[in-house]
């Protein structure tokens, strides 16, 4: 890694980002992985931005299914987290067992995620090490109250309406 990558990636460590469990299903397989580099890009059509990297080995899955959900996680989700993110011995498919998914779509969709969006890869756009996905979402459901689970240098945290007392307008 030369200077130039290793600050941009100190400064990255420093921008909050929720996080989020991508996950496909479909004829070259199901799988799923954890990820921070999500955002909206537009309300019409609904579309998400994904990022996902190249050399990952579900990358190519994702692009060939082309059916996503992004489900973004609860506070009390980071060791859902930790599973995909690949940071335990856990086998992809038997993470699928887990009475936590709702298989009544045609992509595994987190029962219990803040928000879960169902949709189609309209575009993938190669950027350096990674793939940007733009996602046509067809279907979303938000769960309220709970907290979101964010990643901010280079950890896990959790964050409600208490954690701000005071909004900013």
């Amino acid at each position: 890694m030369n200077p130039d990558q290793a600050e941009f990636r100190e400064a990255m460590a420093h921008l909050p980002a929720a996080v989020n469990i991508l996950t496909t299903n479909g004829p070259n397989g199901r799988c799923g992985i954890t990820l921070s580099a999500v955002c909206s890009v537009t309300d019409d059509p609904p579309t998400l931005l994904v990022c996902v990297n190249r050399s990952s080995a579900m990358h190519d899955v994702f692009q060939a299914n082309g059916r996503v959900c992004v489900n973004v996680l609860g506070g009390e989700q980071q060791e859902l987290a930790m599973h995909f993110a690949g940071a335990t011995k856990v086998p992809m498919a038997e993470r699928f067992t887990w009475d936590i998914w709702d298989h009544s779509h045609d992509v595994p969709v987190l029962k219990d995620a803040l928000v879960t969006a169902v949709g189609t890869i309209k575009d993938a756009v190669p950027r350096g090490s990674h793939s940007v996905l733009f996602v046509g979402v067809e279907q979303l459901r938000t769960r309220s109250g709970g907290q979101s689970l964010v990643y901010y240098n280079r950890a896990f945290h959790r964050l409600d309406a208490t954690t701000f007392p005071e909004a900013v307008s």
